[in-house]
C-alpha cells in the first residue's frame, strides 16, 4: 500500500472493503475516495493529534472512524508514516457480499443507493466508533481486500462537501460507475 495520501486514494479504487459481523460477511468494491493529505486545512489532522483523531496519526492502514453532524459515521484509512495525520475517506462502494444485510440496514432495495456516499457506506457496513483504530491491513472485523476485477478508468475531481481548499483535485472515482456519489457532472472525467 502506498505511504502517500494522494497515491493511496487513487490506489484504493477497485480494491474491496470487507466487514465481518458475527458469522456474516459484507463487502464492497471501492469506487470513490477522497484524499486529505498532510497540511490540508480541510483534513482532521490539520490542527494536530487529539484523542478523537488519534487513529489518523498511526502508520498507514488503520481505520479512522468519526461521527459527523451527530448522525453519520465516516470511514477513513490512515495514509502516512506514524505521527503524520492524514487519511483517505471512503465515499462509495459497489456492493458485493451481504447485500441483504446492507438492504436491511439502509432500508432500501435499490442496489446503487446502498453504499453511495460516505454516510450510507458506513451504515451499510455497520461501521461505528468501535472500529476506530482497527488495522485494515490485517483480517479481522474490517479489512481491505484485493481487487475482484480489473478497475476501469480512474477520474479525478474536487472534493465534495468541504469549505476549505475546495479547488484541489483530490477525489478519485471509477468513471462510469453507477455507484459513485455526488453530482454526475463531477464524475464524468
Amino acid at each position: 500500500m502506498p505511504v502517500d495520501t494522494t497515491e493511496l486514494a487513487r490506489y484504493l479504487i477497485g480494491k474491496t472493503i470487507v466487514r465481518k459481523v458475527g458469522r456474516s460477511r459484507i463487502s464492497g468494491r471501492i469506487v470513490e475516495t477522497e484524499a486529505y493529505p498532510p497540511g490540508d486545512s480541510s483534513g482532521h489532522g490539520y490542527r494536530g493529534q487529539t484523542a478523537r483523531n488519534h487513529s489518523l496519526f498511526l502508520a498507514n492502514g488503520f481505520a479512522y472512524v468519526y461521527l459527523i453532524y451527530g448522525v453519520s459515521y465516516m470511514l477513513n484509512v490512515s495514509s502516512e508514516e506514524p505521527g503524520i495525520g492524514a487519511g483517505v475517506l471512503f465515499r462509495a462502494l459497489e456492493p458485493l457480499e451481504g447485500i441483504n444485510l446492507m438492504e436491511r440496514r439502509r432500508k432500501t432495495g435499490k442496489l446503487t443507493d446502498l453504499a453511495r456516499g460516505p454516510g450510507r457506506l458506513a451504515l451499510a457496513l455497520q461501521i461505528d466508533r468501535s472500529l476506530d483504530g482497527i488495522d485494515m491491513c490485517a483480517e479481522g472485523p474490517l479489512w481491505l481486500g484485493t481487487a475482484v476485477r480489473k478497475t476501469g478508468h480512474i477520474g479525478t475531481s474536487t472534493r465534495i462537501g468541504i469549505t476549505r481548499e475546495v479547488g484541489r483535485l483530490l477525489r478519485f472515482f471509477e468513471v462510469g460507475s453507477p455507484f459513485v456519489s455526488g453530482p454526475r457532472a463531477l464524475s464524468m472525467k
